[in-house]
């Protein structure tokens, strides 16, 4: 049995324009093999939803970086004893609630003596638009936080200290290049992956399961070492720096591309 976890942007969406084309007959493979594709990402479950639908995907999916892990009701391969119902859903919850976060972030930034420590709630529609790139109702999914605050990255602050200033409080902080990530001590990618895979329920006894991870920053690290095979994505620009030297599997193409490289390469 395989199991396909894979970040979204940079990864089976492109960076510079969000396109998934060439992936699409791969996907299709995929599902005619009844091989799960379980997005994990840092998007909310509104933005994951509605590209779920344009994709055509059923599988269970991770959100805001492992808080949520959302598994549709008909879904049976999966426990959902320790689940909760919610609308289509069963939802487990590893993370804090978003007005948790809040109020995290507000008691970090004072911790840091930082003024302009601002989160996606501080943030006016326009600004978030001309920041991410995004279109006005797609910046409205991404404000739609149920576990998570996402931040513009300071400048002037060394990480280790927002970090040990999140830790102190029981949060954690996923550095990035232009927006960092305050979630819950008990979240994250790879724990997610590992909770999903702990709950499956495989029709054939002691089957093995052989678990493919996809992604393309140092945001997806904990799935990558959570995962069998893990898949390094590059952008235009070549690999990140924070995932070159791991001896990973990198795709010759960049984004969606060489994200059905990849998965074709395995199912071969």
């Amino acid at each position: 049995m395989l199991f396909v976890f894979t970040d979204l942007d940079g990864t089976l969406l492109n960076q510079e324009d969000y396109d998934y084309q060439p992936a699409l007959p791969v996907i299709a493979q995929l599902k005619a093999k009844d091989i799960p594709v379980i997005p994990v990402t840092s998007k909310t479950r509104a933005e994951v939803a509605e590209l779920r639908q344009a994709i055509g995907l059923n599988d269970p999916f991770i959100v805001e970086n492992g808080s949520g892990i959302f598994i549709p009701q008909q879904d049976s391969r999966f426990d959902i004893a320790e689940a909760n119902w919610e609308g289509d859903y069963y939802l487990k919850t590893l993370g804090c609630s978003y007005i948790e976060a809040r109020a995290g972030l507000k008691v970090i930034q004072s911790e840091v003596r930082i003024n302009n420590l601002k989160g996606f709630g501080d943030l006016s529609e326009e600004e978030i638009q001309s920041l991410t790139g995004l279109s006005i109702k797609e910046v409205r999914q991404a404000k739609t936080r149920e576990f998570t605050e996402p931040f513009v990255t300071p400048k002037a602050i060394p990480s280790e200290k927002i970090e040990t200033a999140a830790a102190e409080y029981g949060f954690r902080v996923l550095i990035g290049d232009r927006f960092s990530h305050l979630i819950g001590a008990a979240a994250g990618k790879g724990k997610a992956v590992k909770w999903l895979l702990e709950h499956y329920q495989p029709t054939i006894e002691g089957a093995k399961i052989t678990t493919v991870g996809l992604g393309n920053s140092p945001n997806d690290l904990e799935m990558l070492e959570a995962v069998d095979i893990p898949i390094v994505i590059a952008s235009n620009k070549g690999v990140h720096p924070g995932l070159g030297d791991r001896g990973w599997k990198v795709p010759s193409s960049p984004g969606s591309r060489g994200w059905a490289e990849a998965v074709t390469e395995i199912l071969h």
